[in-house]
């Protein structure tokens, strides 16, 4: 019984039982405190063609989407921000299905319905984003 009290203390804290196994180790040498040097940011390097990967590719919006979200063109990741910050603001959000959407006048000449679920929003932005 009380090698199976050792096994499982050992393995719960994390700590021998036995003053013999016990035995204090080598101290463990410290991390170099110097940084690397930075990479140059170039048009050819592959750091900087992340900003301008699929998700991060500004898109103008379409008349009607740029009444909701504005002009400029943005990232689809913005937009959906966007698109969620106006939801909330105008409570477009449907009380007992949370994972629908109510139209108003603006999202109504976006996604052609008076209700649209969370999931088929991308549908609909896709063919407002170019």
């Amino acid at each position: 019984m009380n090698l199976i009290f050792d096994s499982l203390f050992e393995r719960h804290f994390n700590m021998p039982t036995d003053k013999k196994v016990a035995a204090k180790s080598a101290p463990k040498a410290k991390a170099s405190t110097t940084k690397a040097a930075p990479v140059p940011k170039d048009e050819t390097s592959p750091v900087a063609s992340v900003a301008t990967s699929g998700f991060m590719k500004p898109l103008t919006p379409s008349p009607e989407l740029a009444a909701i979200v504005g002009e400029a063109a943005l990232p689809r990741t913005e937009v959906v921000k966007k698109l969620w910050i106006y939801i909330r603001a105008n409570n477009l959000q449907d009380a007992t299905k949370k994972s629908l959407i109510n139209s108003d006048d603006k999202f109504k000449a976006v996604f052609g319905k008076d209700q649209v679920g969370m999931f088929e929003m991308q549908k609909f932005l896709s063919q407002h984003l170019k």
